[in-house]
């Protein structure tokens, strides 16, 4: 075996080993993001776990490409620099090259565009669904509906550090959590009443605008409990940064007990006035 084989050779298995170690960086990871994390949080749904898998595919798919195009301007500067090939080449063109340059390319695109596709159907496409949810965005908080558990509603507003319990995460830690139950096929409608807002949910992969006058809907279903933190993703206003929302996904049953709970705490709840729509009625 030559020197050059086995320099290729290690250096296959040197990248599919670092290859191997990035893309399961993501199976440690919390439930929420922390400092230098590389990957993904863990999945909780299935397009998640599509969209995972998918960018898994084209981690590889760009890092080979990337190592062959260095690989040929490595060859191209030492075989034909002025000190190795002193007389250079008349040739113009090269009809087989360049249509291997034209194909390849379109194959390699095709490769990408098949299973892109499939995903963004399957995100896009809301099956039938057993509940829905209804987000309001507001400056700066969000409310949340139930429409068939007796249209039950609460508002959802950031917990300032002096009332965040010292284990919640700063920043996304909310007075009321959205709770849903585990394997249910959720509709997600979202809106807003001042400006746009975007509804997003990292593992669950979904992120869906919340435009006033209008009624956007998405989808997703929790394949796992626990409590998952998401964050409005469009620049709604100066307090952009401080309306996350908390889903909290337990079992149907514990699902059953918290909903009987709730509509006893929330049945006289005061719904906030949002902050443009008060300034507004103020300047009338």
């Amino acid at each position: 075996m030559s020197s050059i084989t086995r320099f290729c050779c290690s250096a296959r298995l040197a990248l599919g080993a670092a290859l191997a170690v990035f893309l399961s960086a993501g199976s440690a990871l919390a439930e929420t993001a922390y400092n230098w994390q590389m990957g993904f949080q863990p999945a909780a749904s299935p397009v998640m776990e599509n969209i995972t898998s998918f960018h898994h595919i084209l981690l590889i798919l760009i890092t080979g490409i990337t190592l062959f195009v260095l690989a040929l301007l490595l060859y191209v500067m030492l075989r034909f620099n002025s000190r190795a090939n002193p007389v250079p080449s008349t040739n113009t063109h090269n009809t087989p090259l360049e249509i291997i340059w034209t194909v390849v390319p379109i194959i390699i695109l095709v490769v990408m565009a098949i299973p892109s596709f499939r995903l963004l159907y399957r995100a896009d496409v809301v099956p039938e669904a057993e509940m829905t949810l209804k987000l309001t965005g507001n400056q700066w908080f969000w409310n949340v509906e139930y429409p068939d558990h007796d249209s039950l509603t609460y508002d959802i507003t950031m917990l300032e550090d002096a009332d965040r319990p010292a284990d919640a995460p700063r920043l996304l830690a909310v007075d009321n959590d959205i709770v849903v139950p585990v394997d249910t096929t959720i509709r997600v409608q979202t809106t807003a009443s001042d400006v746009i807002h975007a509804f997003a949910m990292p593992v669950m992969g979904v992120k869906i605008d919340a435009v006033p006058g209008q009624l956007n809907e998405t989808w997703y279903k929790a394949t796992r409990e626990g409590t998952f933190y998401g964050q409005c993703s469009e620049i709604c206003g100066s307090r952009h940064a401080f309306m996350p929302m908390a889903l909290k996904v337990v079992s149907k049953k514990a699902f059953a007990a918290w909903l009987e709970e709730a509509k006893v705490k929330h049945a006289s709840s005061p719904v906030q006035q949002p902050v443009g729509l008060a300034s507004a009625a103020t300047v009338r």
